[in-house]
């Protein structure tokens, strides 16, 4: 057929779908399981203490934010369901739009039946998908601190008990997971720890499932899993280009620990990446100096205009990842 120019012009949909696929979505990842509230003092883990969070970061440039709940007495990490509904609730009350993406991924000792239950019960627009199982741990840390340094009593076994925690994600997990997500219309936020678990992504795929197009965190740092280096995360990019092709996924990437967080950070800008941020992930904002989850939020604000990326809003960033909207969720 005779070529027409005019057949390549992009529609005005196609225009506004190209100019947000170019706006930056920053994820604040507030508490998570793994860090401690020995380490620092500004980790949040009282509901009110996680609503307030979850609306400064947003007001400082966030368009999603991930929670975990934790026992709001002893700041030890749960499951537990009912402790996620004040978190939920309050942030819904404050009446502040973002996206709310919820754990599955829980923490040590949580069986992944237990992990899953904030899906069904809450119906959220994003939940944390891991693909596949590993070494996690965090106990160099328990180095740092003497007995008596700890504030709560669970710390310092939990800590040192990582040296021997194998994070469960089964292929029957796996796919327990996919087909619970895919019954609530929760998309699944896909954490992709080394390059095998992007092949088990794309097994998920030929099993029919899961679908693209995928959203993707490159989750870099963890004791067990890729280092951050931009070598490694290059790497997975370029996996995950030719598993699934670059138009049929979104990714970010999680640095973790400090400077990494920010490195990474700088590539994803950079690169077209995304960017998560968060005290689960990294305490410090500058060498030494311990940071409130707001405050990582404002620097990687900064990171993205030196590289002139706006920044998505949460309806922007629902948009690009083709999101159910908050008046689906049950909370």
């Amino acid at each position: 057929p005779r070529f027409r120019p005019s057949s390549c012009r992009l529609s005005s949909y196609d225009r506004k779908v190209k100019t947000m696929a170019d706006k930056l979505i920053i994820t604040a990842a507030l508490t998570g399981a793994i860090t401690i509230p020995t380490q620092s003092d500004k980790l949040p883990y009282t509901s009110e203490q996680l609503v307030a969070d979850a609306v400064a970061c947003v007001k400082a440039g966030a368009a999603a934010v991930h929670i975990h709940a934790r026992n709001p007495e002893t700041g030890q990490p749960s499951s537990d369901p009912d402790l996620f509904a004040p978190i939920l609730a309050g942030i819904r009350a404050s009446g502040v739009d973002m996206i709310v993406g919820t754990t599955t991924g829980g923490g040590m000792g949580m069986l992944p039946t237990e992990r899953l239950r904030v899906v069904p019960r809450y119906k959220p627009e994003v939940a944390s998908f891991n693909l596949g199982s590993m070494n996690f741990s965090i106990h160099p840390v328990a180095r740092r601190f003497k007995p008596e340094d700890y504030r709560f009593g669970w710390e310092q076994a939990y800590a040192e008990g990582t040296k021997d925690f194998i994070f469960r994600n089964t292929f029957g997990d796996m796919e327990t997971f996919a087909k619970t997500m895919a019954e609530h219309n929760t998309k699944p936020e896909f954490e992709a720890y080394d390059v095998g678990h992007l092949y088990n992504l794309r097994f998920l795929l030929k099993e029919k499932l899961v679908q693209p197009p995928f959203w993707i965190q490159f989750v870099l740092g963890v004791l067990g899993g890729l280092a951050a280096t931009p070598e490694d995360l290059i790497v997975m990019k370029q996996t995950a280009d030719r598993l699934f092709g670059a138009e049929n996924y979104r990714w970010s990437v999680i640095g973790v620990g400090y400077p990494m967080e920010f490195n990474m950070a700088g590539m994803a800008a950079m690169m077209g990446g995304h960017v998560r941020v968060g005290l689960e992930d990294n305490i410090f904002v500058g060498r030494r100096q311990l940071a409130t989850n707001a405050q990582l939020v404002e620097k990687a604000v900064r990171i993205a205009r030196e590289f002139d990326r706006e920044l998505a809003t949460p309806e922007e960033a629902r948009a690009m990842l083709g999101l159910k909207g908050s008046a689906a969720v049950n909370f």
